[in-house]
């Protein structure tokens, strides 16, 4: 469909680097009027840390099929193949991935009939492709993509890139404003959305604006898409300078950029349930695990987690043990796997870099 408009296991003994000896969490609440009392958690041991992989390339998304990892490369283009010690094949190049700033391969998903697809940046604007995976585990190639929206404005920066399957089975991608601030504002736009499709690229009827792909509006850089098994749907912002976002998505709701940043009450916009500045944030992949939200944050470089029931507090984890962290997804034994981005020139490389590391998932998420 054209764009349109209207309205695993441990592989080096690196992993634990140092570990964790600067890796007690800190807690805090968001910054309010009235801020709430913080929570506590336990520390990550060190026997509950370890490498997956190493050496990766600018590495974006995780996806899994079944219990097989693929991961994607920002600048190469590539998907790769994680086997159960962790070593990494090429399961191929996604064809026409033109990188420049913040584009290139960004977020993997995969359907619950197995079906591969991928958000990435062409010549003409980024764009959702469902992709064929041929052969069977340890063997994956790639076989013919399928365009599903195409001509979604790109720029060197805020292409959002984040793709997720609901628990309704629709495809949601976080769409971001390219640069473009008003645009986010405007519904005949699709750059500073939340977009939701069937499978197969079409518009659901029971979107909120008909005829129209947009769920949600008013974004400016939407980097992180999860549910709580209430089916409670989260999404991560980057701001511009004051606040970054965890938000609580409704359909058809404006969450305000660029008229408001953060919680500003005012009506018409849908406020943030929690916010933090940019330099202790900017918070791309999360995942909703044992009813925490876990967001992994770049310029912060810790990895964030948010109780869905008390949505007031935080505790943070692995507070600049590992740089840069990209995204954080569930994996199928039940650990958290940690996903860094220390190779895009924006990060000093750790020996190793770029990796993915597995935690316990902490067990200690109570309340005040």
């Amino acid at each position: 469909m054209k764009s349109r408009r209207g309205p695993v296991a441990f592989t080096s003994a690196l992993g634990v680097i140092a570990v964790l000896a600067g890796c007690a969490p800190t807690a805090g609440v968001t910054p309010d009027a009235s801020p709430a009392t913080s929570s506590a958690a336990s520390d990550v041991p060190a026997q509950d840390l370890r490498d997956v992989t190493t050496g990766l390339a600018l590495p974006w998304s995780i996806a899994f099929v079944g219990e097989t990892a693929l991961v994607s490369e920002r600048d190469t283009g590539r998907i790769l193949e994680l086997d159960a010690a962790g070593s990494a094949r090429e399961v191929g190049v996604v064809r026409g991935v033109t990188p420049a700033g913040e584009g290139g391969l960004l977020g993997l998903a995969v359907d619950d009939q197995d079906r591969l697809y991928a958000y990435s940046t062409g010549a003409d604007g980024n764009r959702i492709q469902r992709i064929d995976l041929t052969g069977a585990a340890g063997s994956y190639g790639l076989g013919e993509a399928a365009t599903l929206i195409d001509g979604l404005p790109k720029a060197s920066f805020h292409n959002g890139g984040r793709l997720a399957f609901g628990p309704d089975g629709m495809l949601y991608a976080g769409v971001g404003d390219a640069g473009d601030r008003s645009s986010s504002q405007d519904l005949d736009a699709l750059s500073g959305k939340i977009l939701r499709l069937t499978p197969d690229g079409g518009i659901p009827a029971d979107n909120p604006f008909p005829g129209s792909a947009v769920w949600s509006y008013g974004h400016r850089n939407v980097q992180g898409l999860a549910w709580a098994a209430d089916g409670t749907m989260f999404a991560s912002e980057f701001g511009q300078d004051t606040w970054d976002e965890l938000n609580v998505i409704e359909p058809g709701a404006n969450y305000g950029w660029p008229t408001v940043e953060g919680k500003a009450q005012r009506d018409g916009f849908t406020d943030p349930v929690q916010q933090w500045s940019p330099g202790e944030a900017s918070p791309s992949g999360i995942a909703v695990v044992d009813e925490t939200v876990y967001i992994a944050n770049l310029r912060g470089e810790r990895l964030r987690a948010v109780p869905v029931a008390d949505t007031s507090t935080y505790t943070d984890y692995l507070t600049g043990d590992f740089g840069r962290l990209r995204t954080v997804i569930a994996s199928p034994d039940g650990g958290l796997w940690v996903l860094t981005n220390n190779t895009n020139g924006r990060a000093d490389p750790r020996p190793g870099d770029d990796r993915i590391v597995r935690i316990e998932v902490p067990q200690e998420q109570s309340g005040p």
